[in-house]
């Protein structure tokens, strides 16, 4: 994937394709950022393969791991994590910061795999359910494990960078965790809530505390009424940014139109074919279903009131067949009416 690059990233790409036509990429008009640029790499690769790795094209992540990305994936997981086994490759303040994010994360219900960024193995039915996750604010580390496939963890020592330099600056960073953080939960949303709900209680002992000062006669003139009116509509002030904010929470989460769920495995018999429209022709709708259906019954006699005869080899969705010495014979009715 090209992500809109001003170097020569793409004429590199199309001369490999020149020597070797398995050699394939996409080129995007603009820089759209890591997570779009890959996730449209994933949606062109949906539907031509078993299953599909990513990562990142600076070779940090060990190209060998793949070897064991399918030897999971022939197990039968259908994710596979690429998981660090340690970052010592990174600086003080970069270990520091991403452990800190990843217990945060934890404590505010994100499903994260610590350590794991984007160097991932996904089978066709996986990543056919991540397609269908259609959000613009993309954390792909947060929506993976929704899926909910089975899924394994590879462990692989990252290297360091060959060459060039990394585009994700600290503010880069900070920028992406709390788009992680307020994609994945309202828990901040929450903390304003609870906030205002704990200044509202602080405002109530500090009224009564005014109201002491007030009667015993050491307070100023003014000074209870002004204590009481701020802490009183400061925390109802936040009580209510709380109770608004989980609203839009709300709302938030419904305009993203995530899957609600994914199946993994059914044993509903497969659905009637539909040609999709809806005239006389289409399966299911129209009169020549019906017709058909009355065509094929046979008119009722005396005595079998409210019970519909069908010829004996019409109307059987599987046709017993009775095993002889001279070969198979369908069995057929005892020639009595309405009996099958």
């Amino acid at each position: 994937m090209d992500d809109g690059s001003s170097d020569r990233t793409w004429a590199l790409i199309h001369e490999a394709h020149r020597r070797n036509p398995r050699v394939t990429g996409i080129r995007l008009s603009r820089n759209v950022g890591h997570q779009k640029a890959l996730m449209a790499g994933l949606e062109a690769a949906s539907g031509r393969a078993d299953c599909v790795a990513s990562m990142d094209a600076d070779l940090q992540d060990d190209v060998a791991v793949l070897r064991e990305f399918l030897l999971k994936f022939m197990e039968g997981f259908d994710v596979v994590y690429g998981v660090r086994q340690s970052r010592g490759t990174d600086g003080w303040f970069k270990r520091t910061s991403a452990s800190l994010f990843y217990r945060l994360a934890d404590r505010i219900g994100i499903g994260l795999v610590p350590h794991h960024a984007d160097c991932r193995l996904l089978s066709a039915r996986a990543l056919a359910e991540l397609v269908r996750y259609r959000e613009s604010n993309l954390f792909l580390r947060g929506i993976v494990p929704l899926i909910g496939f089975p899924s394994a963890v590879v462990h692989y020592d990252r290297r360091r960078r060959a060459a060039g330099r990394s585009k994700y600056p600290l503010r880069r960073m900070l920028a992406f965790a709390f788009d992680g953080i307020s994609s994945f939960s309202v828990a901040p949303i929450r903390l304003v809530t609870l906030a205002g709900f704990l200044v509202l209680l602080a405002s109530a002992a500090a009224g009564l505390y005014a109201l002491i000062q007030k009667w015993l006669g050491h307070a100023e003139a003014g000074w209870t009424s002004l204590m009481l009116s701020v802490w009183m509509l400061g925390g109802l002030q936040l009580l209510g940014i709380g109770l608004i904010g989980e609203y839009a929470g709300k709302i938030y989460t419904e305009v993203k139109r995530r899957p609600r769920y994914a199946v993994e495995a059914s044993l509903l018999p497969p659905a009637p074919s539909r040609t999709g429209g809806r005239g006389p022709g289409a399966a299911g709708h129209g009169p020549t279903r019906l017709a058909a259906s009355l065509r094929g019954a046979v008119p009722m006699g005396r005595g079998h009131a409210g019970k519909r005869r069908q010829p004996a080899d019409e109307g059987r969705p599987h046709a017993r067949s009775a095993v002889r010495a001279d070969g198979p014979e369908p069995v057929r009715g005892s020639g009595r009416p309405g009996t099958p």
